[in-house]
């Protein structure tokens, strides 16, 4: 009976000795670092918030202009827009870069001249400018038909200051203007070691008259003794056969290295523009 009078009694509400010297586990005590008690005392104690609860500044430097977008990647600042005279600043560059270049091209591959006389009527006039191809003679030779321009083959050169030597060279390559005693433009009639006449109004290479289409100008006052073309050399004539200083007389033949270049379009004025063609 005692034990079921013990069995029966309610459970004692004091708390066991035990159980008063435990400790409640919090959520808190359990995020802190290990030590983190003893450090918090002593923080607390120094009047300073625990090394574990501080939150640490950024490191000093210039602010980042650029903001990480979604996936990580840092966002490019737009891209200034140009103003409308925006391309003004370039002009410059863009004037020497062309004048370089057409220096460059008048040099080793097109120059234009200016036709000063009426020595080539009908095909040119006075005041035409064309084009002529500096490149095509170092390849082969010249053919009977073209035009060429070619340096005075007696003339002596002229003694110029630098400044001067560069404002005429400037001038001529552009074909503002030529010196008709200095270039001459005039079509190939003989080759070298053919035989060249000129008689009753026609030209002969190697007793056949040559067919000219382009020579409406006859000369029927003059003539020529049959002769051989040296070799190495070219002769030439006006297309204005009355009204033309060429092979005939003073100019006598041309070598190949005094020849500049065929001509081959008409440029200027406008209502003129076209092709140079031989036979």
């Amino acid at each position: 009976m005692a034990e079921d009078d013990a069995s029966s009694r309610p459970a004692s509400t004091q708390p066991s000795p035990l159980a008063a010297e435990e400790t409640p586990v919090t959520t808190a005590s359990l995020d802190r670092p290990p030590g983190s008690h003893a450090a918090e005392a002593g923080a607390e104690k120094a009047g300073s918030a625990p090394a574990w609860s501080r939150v640490e500044p950024p490191p000093a430097g210039p602010p980042s202009t650029q903001s990480p977008t979604s996936d990580g990647q840092p966002v490019k600042p737009p891209a200034k827009k140009r103003g409308r005279f925006g391309w003004l600043g370039e002009l410059p560059a863009l004037l020497i870069i062309a004048f370089l270049l057409a220096l460059l091209i008048k040099t080793f591959l097109v120059q234009a001249f200016y036709i000063p006389s009426e020595s080539m009527l009908p095909t040119l006039k006075v005041g035409d400018r064309v084009l002529v191809n500096k490149v095509g003679y170092h390849l082969h030779h010249p053919s009977r038909g073209d035009v060429i321009v070619f340096s005075d083959p007696h003339g002596e050169a002229v003694q110029r200051n630098p400044l001067s030597g560069f404002l005429h060279w400037l001038v001529e390559g552009f074909g503002v203007q030529t010196d008709p005693n200095k270039d001459f433009i005039k079509r190939v009639i003989g080759l070298p070691g053919e035989t060249v006449e000129f008689a009753q109004c026609h030209v002969m290479i190697n007793g056949r008259v040559l067919k000219e289409p382009y020579a409406t100008v006859k000369d029927c006052s003059s003539t020529y003794p049959a002769t051989r073309v040296p070799a190495g050399e070219l002769f030439v004539m006006g297309d204005n056969r009355p009204n033309s200083n060429d092979s005939r007389y003073g100019l006598g033949y041309i070598p190949y290295d005094k020849v500049i270049g065929r001509a081959f379009v008409i440029i200027w004025p406008p209502s003129r523009i076209g092709g140079l063609h031989g036979f």
